[in-house]
């Protein structure tokens, strides 16, 4: 009784969600069609619109459902199959439940989706065990444990170890119930999940009330009710107070016992909770009746049966949309069924009859042409197909030797580039050499040299940008480098011939101080360069030059 209880508090706790989430979500889902598939729906809220809202959570899905079938996406399919078991086994329908936990489960087989089908199978497990098939339901429980350790998902095996703890209480074979409910608080704490924690509590209160400790059924339920406070559980919260008051009820303290059920009754109105305000009525009404205050105890029977008719009243509304829905699910599953298959059918007839006209026709296309074709036609058009096959062949041979020859010019004139640019780097490096020797021949007092000198020196200067050099190596530059000076003013019109040259070199990878010696010109002259060069391509500040250049 004390499982049922449990299973008919969840399922009213999840019916407590608001009615704005159910016209917030029906309105993205069905009033939205542009948005995006991850936008437009969300799985996790599902469970809570459906126990208040079964019907309507149930055709929510079926269209995800469909939409997931036309896109092809089959771990989401898999999921809206795995809500849709659990909105059928809220209801109480256990086969419909089962047969769309069975079809998740091949998907997340067929996907090794370990965790998810760890999962299905503990909500399997679940359903067997509210079915009484208590063998069946151990079974999925055991493989789902299994694959909870495969992938360490600790909060799994814990929840799963609860469930086996059950399993043990509802058999009365209490030593095992508690040795699996410790192993499963003992993965919770791992995790330091509390409302994990205050759950395994709960049923640790739950197996020493059932054997008549008191105290430490007692000390269970309080440790269970302070780690839900600190979760903010509020319906959990309620479950343990009543629990509470059943324990100081059954043990004399009749006072005690209506304050606890008093809290509880009161945090039960507040969230409308209408299933627990009837049990914390009928358990108020049962401690006045101990303490001999008929009044009070009738007042809260009476409250208590208004509130049992009230739950049965909406349970009996709930259950008739939802069957009408599943009805109507069913009989358009049904007739899509019927005409896929009809379409099925139709589609191979008309395939067949379009192969046999097709076989026929080109059965009388080969007779025709037997009867009209002759050996030596045959040997013409064979000799021709050898012929254009020989053509093709030379023309492939043709076009790899072009290849090769254009690999070859291009490592040649590649080459010749860089012959080109170590020769001027040498050049201009010698004569830099000598120009700083001959300045320092100018410093000296003789002046009687400085003239004839200083000649050398102009002559020198003029040898740096010599026109002949430059020509040879932007030619060889241009046949390595194609079109590349074309691209280059793509950017801008206003590069000089300097600009060209630089650019080229910063091209070739050289060093600064090479490209200063090559250019005559010292680093901090080149710096400047740069910069001037920065500004005439619109180069962004942060950006590398060499790396632009690169990139053309």
């Amino acid at each position: 009784m004390k499982l049922v209880y449990l299973m008919i508090v969840n399922l009213l706790f999840v019916r407590m969600a608001k009615v704005p989430l159910l016209f917030w979500l029906v309105i993205a889902l069905l009033g939205a069609p542009q948005l995006s598939w991850a936008q437009s729906a969300d799985l996790t809220i599902i469970p809570s619109l459906s126990q208040k809202h079964p019907d309507t959570a149930l055709i929510i899905l079926k269209k995800l459902h469909a939409k997931a079938l036309a896109e092809n996406n089959e771990l989401t399919e898999a999921l809206c199959l795995q809500q849709m078991g659990k909105v059928c086994y809220n209801q109480g329908h256990y086969a419909q439940a089962l047969e769309f936990y069975l079809h998740a489960d091949k998907i997340f087989v067929g996907h090794n989706q370990r965790d998810l089908l760890a999962a299905n199978l503990g909500e399997m497990g679940v359903l067997y065990y509210y079915n009484k098939q208590l063998d069946k339901s151990r079974a999925q429980y055991n493989k789902a444990l299994a694959l909870y350790q495969q992938t360490g998902n600790l909060k799994g095996q814990a929840q799963i170890l609860g469930n086996i703890g059950h399993l043990y209480e509802k058999r009365q074979q209490y030593d095992s119930a508690f040795y699996y409910q410790h192993l499963a608080l003992e993965k919770y704490k791992q995790t330091n999940y509390k409302q994990g924690i205050a759950k395994i509590y709960e049923n640790l209160g739950s197996i020493y009330e059932d054997l008549a400790k008191y105290d430490s059924a007692h000390a269970s339920f309080a440790h269970s009710l302070e780690l839900y406070k600190l979760d903010h559980n509020e319906v959990g919260s309620i479950e343990v107070l009543n629990n509470l008051g059943d324990i100081l009820r059954k043990t004399g303290q009749y006072a005690a016992s209506i304050v606890r059920s008093k809290q509880a009754y009161d945090l039960a109105l507040q969230n409308d909770n209408i299933y627990q305000l009837a049990s914390c009525s009928k358990d108020l009404g049962k401690a006045y009746e101990l303490m001999n205050r008929m009044d009070s105890a009738y007042y809260y029977a009476e409250l208590s049966r208004k509130y049992s008719l009230e739950v049965y009243s909406k349970e009996a509304v709930n259950q008739t949309s939802f069957l009408q829905v599943l009805y109507d699910i069913n009989k358009k599953s049904d007739e899509i069924a019927r005409l896929n298959n009809s379409r099925k059918v139709n589609r191979i007839i008309s395939v067949a009859v379009v192969i046999v006209v097709i076989l026929l026709i080109i059965l009388g296309i080969v007779i025709f042409s037997r009867q009209r074709l002759k050996l030596k036609d045959q040997k013409v058009l064979a000799r021709q197909r050898e012929v254009e096959h020989e053509l093709v062949q030379l023309e492939l041979k043709t076009q790899q030797l072009e290849d090769e020859n254009l690999k070859q010019e291009l490592d040649i004139k590649s080459k010749e580039l860089s012959t080109h640019t170590l020769n001027l780097i040498k050049n201009n490096k010698f004569l830099e050499e000598l120009r700083n020797k001959l300045q320092l021949m100018v410093k000296d007092d003789k002046r009687d040299q400085k003239k004839q000198m200083q000649q050398l020196i102009n002559q020198i200067n003029d040898s740096f940008n010599h026109e002949q050099y430059w020509k040879e190596f932007t030619a060889a530059f241009e046949k390595v480098h194609q079109s590349f000076f074309d691209k280059l003013k793509a950017y801008s019109n206003e590069l000089t011939a300097a600009d060209l040259r630089l650019v080229s070199l910063l091209k070739i990878n050289l060093e600064s101080t090479d490209i200063a010696i090559l250019l005559g010109i010292s680093t901090d002259s080149l710096r400047v360069s740069r910069y001037r060069l920065r500004k005439k391509l619109n180069i962004p500040q942060g950006d590398n030059l060499a790396a632009f250049i690169q990139a053309i």
